[in-house]
Formats: structure tokens, C-alpha cells, sequence
């Protein structure tokens, strides 16, 4: 008789916690979830008492992080990472044996997946030492940890250079390979500048506590939004306190601000 394979969840996130268990309910039905866990603390507890074959961990939880977790696991559990960062922050791991998951998880990402976990517990493959590629991982997803936050930008128009305030700044937009900056001025009125940098460059030197992505093309700074309205359609608006201008959030990230 064979025994059904066990798994962990463990993400701060109530409800992506729940959507992934009820998305691996369809996808594995024989797959018995034994643990939620709510942060990286519980994560650890719950592993040791439960034991189970599996590990879907959350990157960053308050506390203890997943990297964290799983480097206490080690060779234990069939580890994989869910992370909201986009794919491009782990492209060194699409060939890799390291498995992930990006927010909102993907049925179909969630799927294959699946197989591959199914093929190694199948073939009673043991868990992948994972310490290498676990170390790469945190030297790509947690750059800013060692570099202090941006404060100045420059704004070159003309023979005129300005020096803007990062902390003046109301939202920062994509306009291809350069970012348009929205910030209030001396005066305190609204003014906007084109800086030579795509929006990625700076989103690696913004304090993330402060300035928050909303889309792919869209950084807003947490200090001007006066409300958020949620729609029907899983998205949703950022209106600033003090522009007659409203801010998408995509589906991808509004899972972000439903925990605020």
C-alpha cells in the first residue's frame, strides 16, 4: 500500500496560504497538506512535528524567511519556493533543479511542478542539497540588504540638472528604457521629469518599506496614496493624496496590499 505523500505550506498570506492548498487539492489529490504554517518560526515547529515530504515556502515572511527555513530543512523535505518577484529574478534557476513558484501561483506552473515532485518521490529520489543554489538565490533576491536606499535622483534636461528627493517622490512610471518621475517641487506643486535609467535599475535602489510596485510598469510611493479601491475584476486603483491621477495595481500584485 502506498503512503500519500505529505506536504507544508507556509506563507504570512492567509489567503494565498488557502488558494495554493485548494490549487494542489485539484492539481495532486492525493497530496495530504499536513501543516499551514503563518511565518518562518511556525514553518520550523511544524516541520519537525509533521515530518513532511514536501516544503512550499514562502521567500519573504516576517521573522524567520523561507530561505532560512529551508536552509534549517536541508536534505529532509523536497523543497520549493514561492516567491512575488518576477521571473526574471530567478532566471538561473529555470534549468536548475531548484523548484519555485511565482505569485499568484499558475495552475499550469503549479502542474509541472507537480510531476517533477511526483518523478523523484517515485523513483524515492532523495531531497536535492539545495545549499548552493540557496546562497545564489539570496545574493539574487536580497540585494539591497547591504546598500543603503537611494535618496537623490538626477534629471538631466538641457544644460539644467536636477537633483530630486527620493523622498518627494509620488510614483515612478516605465517609458521603455527610461522612467518618468512624478514628485512635488519646491513649491510643492507637481512636477514630472524623464531620467535615463529603465525602471528595473531603480527599483533595486529604492527602500522598499516606502516605495511599493503596483504593476510592471508602475512604482508608487506609500506616503501619497490617499485610498485604495478595489474592483471587481481582481485589480484595483491607487488614488494620491494630492494628484487628480489614479495608479493601476495589476492582479499580480494586489495580494500585496489586501495584508495592509
Amino acid at each position: 500500500m502506498n503512503i500519500p505523500p505529505t506536504a507544508l505550506i507556509a506563507d504570512d498570506e492567509p489567503l494565498l496560504r488557502e488558494a495554493l492548498s485548494q490549487l494542489l487539492l485539484k492539481v495532486w489529490p492525493e497530496l495530504n497538506v499536513v501543516a499551514m504554517a503563518r511565518n518562518g518560526r511556525e514553518a520550523v515547529s511544524m516541520f519537525e512535528t509533521h515530518q513532511p515530504d514536501i516544503c512550499f515556502l514562502d521567500i519573504h515572511m516576517p521573522g524567520t524567511s523561507g530561505i532560512e527555513v529551508a536552509q534549517h530543512i536541508g536534505t529532509r523535505a523536497h523543497l520549493v519556493f514561492v516567491t512575488a518577484y518576477d521571473k526574471y529574478a530567478l532566471e538561473a534557476f529555470e534549468h536548475g533543479v531548484l523548484d519555485y513558484l511565482v505569485k499568484p501561483v499558475e495552475p499550469d506552473r503549479l502542474a509541472d511542478t507537480v510531476e517533477r515532485l511526483k518523478a523523484r518521490i517515485k523513483a524515492s529520489q532523495p531531497a536535492i542539497n539545495n545549499d548552493g543554489l540557496i546562497q545564489e538565490l539570496i545574493a539574487q533576491l536580497e540585494p539591497k540588504t547591504s546598500a543603503k536606499p537611494l535618496r537623490w535622483i538626477r534629471a538631466q534636461s538641457g544644460k539644467i540638472m536636477r537633483l530630486i528627493a527620493v523622498e518627494d517622490i509620488e510614483f515612478l512610471q516605465s517609458d521603455h528604457k527610461y522612467t518618468l518621475i512624478a514628485w512635488r517641487d519646491e513649491q510643492q506643486q507637481p512636477a514630472e521629469a524623464i531620467v535615463r535609467q529603465s525602471l528595473k535599475q531603480l527599483t533595486q535602489q529604492l527602500d522598499e518599506t516606502v516605495f511599493r510596485q503596483i504593476h510592471r510598469s508602475v512604482i508608487v510611493n506609500l506616503n501619497a496614496v490617499a485610498h485604495i479601491k478595489f474592483e471587481d475584476n481582481e485589480t484595483a486603483q491607487v488614488h494620491l493624496k494630492r494628484r487628480n491621477k489614479t495608479l493601476p495595481i495589476s492582479r499580480k500584485y494586489l495580494h500585496l496590499f489586501r495584508q495592509m
